[in-house]
């Protein structure tokens, strides 16, 4: 049986993921984050109240746009629900303790992350710090003892480091040097999991790069093309995180 808590970890989740899609248009184009009212991608009309709930107002306009009648993206549906799922998944894994805000939080501007990283290929400084200061309260309160902090810490070093080499080595073309930190906030978020998200996290690219190569035109050739890691790394990290499973029993 859902709890009330769970539905209300939902609703907050996609909530946040509803201003989350504000900032990450509005982000480094000089328009306000938190004046201004939203508008029509297709007309640019200011949208009603009713127009801006989260995952029901696109389900009942039937995907288009109250003002001009455009077809809406699945994106902003899409990552509502994706963040309430995941908020409910952090309230059961972690319980109403003292890490859950923090981890609220850090999922919440991880999502920011990604979704800015998707779009323009870079990810913004003042969120990736924020991101690795909120993970790092997160790690810390959620571990069992200072020790096991410690341990986590030297893992995400280590991870961190082999993504800045990689970046280094490849002069920048297989990897951004910003995914190093990404990654070293994601193994401080969660914990035991680090290794086993770092190996999905690849294991993830690797599915979806095939899948990219196969959908290609025939003879085509690829250059050029930019595929943001980001998305992969969290993927990768918070399905260790969730299901604990951990293909290398070593670590």
């Amino acid at each position: 049986m859902v709890s009330l808590f769970s539905v209300g970890f939902f609703l907050l989740g996609a909530i946040i993921a509803s201003f989350i899609g504000v900032v990450v248009a509005r982000l480094n184009t000089g328009e306000s984050i938190l004046t201004g009212r939203s508008r029509c991608d297709a007309c640019a009309l200011q949208l009603p109240p009713h127009a801006l709930v989260p995952i029901l107002s696109y389900f009942v306009s039937g995907g288009r746009a109250h003002c001009c009648g455009a077809r809406i993206s699945l994106y902003a549906p899409l990552t509502e629900f994706l963040l309430g799922g995941l908020f409910v998944l952090v309230y059961q894994s972690l319980g109403l303790g003292v890490a859950l805000p923090f981890m609220l939080l850090s999922i919440s501007v991880l999502l920011a992350l990604v979704l800015y990283d998707f779009l323009h290929q870079i990810l913004p400084f003042p969120l990736l710090v924020t991101f690795v200061v909120l993970a790092a309260v997160t790690g810390f309160l959620s571990a069992s003892s200072f020790t096991a902090f410690s341990g986590t810490l030297l893992t995400a070093l280590l991870i961190a480091a082999s993504l800045a080499l990689v970046h280094v080595i490849s002069r920048g073309r297989a990897m951004g040097f910003a995914d190093a930190p990404l990654a070293f906030g994601l193994a401080l978020l969660v914990g035991s999991a680090a290794f086993p998200g770092f190996i999905f996290s690849f294991w993830i690219g690797a599915v979806v790069g095939i899948v990219i190569l196969a959908r290609r035109p025939r003879g085509s050739i690829m250059t050029g093309v930019e595929v943001p890691f980001a998305p992969y790394l969290a993927a990768g990290f918070l399905l260790a995180y969730f299901t604990q499973w951990n293909p290398l029993p070593l670590f």
